[in-house]
């Protein structure tokens, strides 16, 4: 029951007009092959014209087969298997065993014996064996490596590699996954340890979790994979190599860092101070200004203290915060090269993990953020709709020349109602006097130790 449940499987599966094709083609050779024999026997015997009858017929029947049925054959079938990257390897094991069969090979030839001669046979057919066996458990197989959707830098996570075994009848053994190591010595591979599937069942597909981590923000690329198998005797390794270019964007980390702590009172302050409106909840006690509307006197603490003063309130709408990054580098820098020095580079790595960290800060406490860079430009919106954008920003960020006219700055005082985040390479005293009252800046010559 359980053969007929497979050959229906396969029959259901099967191209209907190429086993047509393939029977009837088996059937004519077999037809021509008779009439060859036929022609032999009928020589033999003397029947010229009947021997010579056959054979032609024989020959007919074989080039209608060539000429109509091979080529329908050939479309068919499938010749992936061919195309297939493999990589040979002999083992330490490998070696031992052709020494010893070429010592067995030595004292057969010597000696004449036919045992050795049969043992011999023996121990060649085991690697012939080994290579096509090993040829068999690699091909069919197809690789699947699923990352998760979003990744930061220096956390582990959790990646999912997938074989699948597309074969209908045979199964695989002993197969190896990892990185094909990139033609670019200095580029990093996507998955460093190799996955290991003892088994995988015909038609069917395994998984396996894998923990990887990142250490920098940015692009990772891995652009093809290895099957490895040393299946069934592992005087062999052979590898099959896939083409399957996977791509990694890490986000700069948004753990709270020793910088960031020491920032974060600063900021806080500065943002509460900023936060007083027109709203009914009494803020603070100030003394009088003379653009202070009279409205606002309290009286009874003006009796107190000898002095007016004058009643600051909460404002009523939630915290509203435009997030500045300005990457670039100041202008007493020397910049000559492409590439920037390290202490350049460590700077901005320090900046943006600051950014991260107060994005992810702001979208913790629900606050309204607004994101802005150079060549990014945000709306006011929750953080929860903005957060991953702005990630996605700072994960491929790139230092840039300086700009001697500061725009990025400047263009910070069109939105005095929003509380400003500053982070700028750029000198004290180059940040407009309008800005100071409603920005908190850090500027990156103070993160360098």
């Amino acid at each position: 029951m359980s053969a007929r449940t497979i050959l229906a499987q396969l029959w259901a599966k099967a191209d209907r007009s190429a086993v047509r094709a393939f029977t009837l083609s088996i059937a004519a050779l077999t037809v021509a092959l008779l009439l060859a024999l036929y022609s032999g026997a009928a020589a033999e015997i003397g029947e010229l014209k009947l021997a010579a009858t056959s054979a032609l017929t024989a020959l007919v029947v074989a080039a209608w087969v060539a000429v109509t049925l091979v080529p329908v054959l050939a479309k068919r079938t499938p010749l992936r298997w061919i195309g297939y990257k493999m990589e040979y390897k002999i083992s330490r094991e490998g070696w031992i065993y052709i020494g010893g069969i070429i010592l067995v090979a030595l004292a057969a030839l010597n000696t004449g014996n036919n045992l050795l001669f049969l043992i011999l046979a023996s121990l060649i057919a085991i690697i012939l064996m080994s290579g096509i066996l090993s040829s068999i458990t690699l091909s069919g197989v197809e690789l699947n490596l699923e990352l998760p959707e979003h990744i930061f830098a220096g956390q582990s996570v959790r990646a999912t590699v997938s074989l699948k075994n597309e074969k209908l009848t045979l199964p695989s053994f002993s197969l190896r996954v990892e990185g094909a190591k990139p033609k670019d010595s200095s580029a990093t591979a996507l998955l460093e340890t190799p996955v290991y599937f003892p088994y995988l069942p015909k038609h069917d597909q395994v998984k396996q979790s894998v923990p990887l981590i990142f250490p920098k923000r940015g692009i990772y690329r891995q652009e093809a994979f290895r099957i490895i198998s040393r299946f069934p005797f592992g005087f062999l390794q052979k590898a099959r190599r896939l083409d399957l270019a996977t791509e990694a964007l890490v986000y700069p980390s948004v753990e709270p860092t020793q910088e960031f702590v020491e920032i974060l009172p600063g900021l806080q302050g500065a943002l509460e101070s900023l936060s007083k409106g027109r709203g009914q909840d009494l803020y603070a006690l100030r003394g009088y200004v003379p653009t202070d509307s009279a409205s606002h006197v309290h009286w009874k603490a003006s009796a107190r203290f000898g002095s007016l003063m004058v009643r600051e309130f909460t404002r009523e709408d939630d915290c509203r915060v435009l997030l500045v990054l300005d990457p670039h580098t100041a202008a007493s820098s020397t910049l000559q090269d492409v590439s920037l020095s390290a202490k350049n580079t460590d700077r901005f790595e320090r900046a943006v993990t600051i950014c991260a960290s107060l994005a992810w800060h702001f979208y913790e406490s629900n606050a309204l953020l607004q994101f802005r860079s150079a060549g990014i430009d945000t709306k006011l919106v929750p953080a929860e709709e903005l957060i991953f954008s702005i990630l996605k920003h700072l994960a491929t960020a790139q230092p840039l020349p300086p700009d001697a006219n500061h725009e990025l700055i400047t263009e910070l005082a069109a939105s005095p109602e929003l509380f400003k985040i500053i982070v700028t390479s750029q000198p004290r005293g180059s940040i407009p006097a309008t800005l100071w009252h409603s920005s908190y800046v850090i500027f990156l010559d103070d993160l360098v130790d």
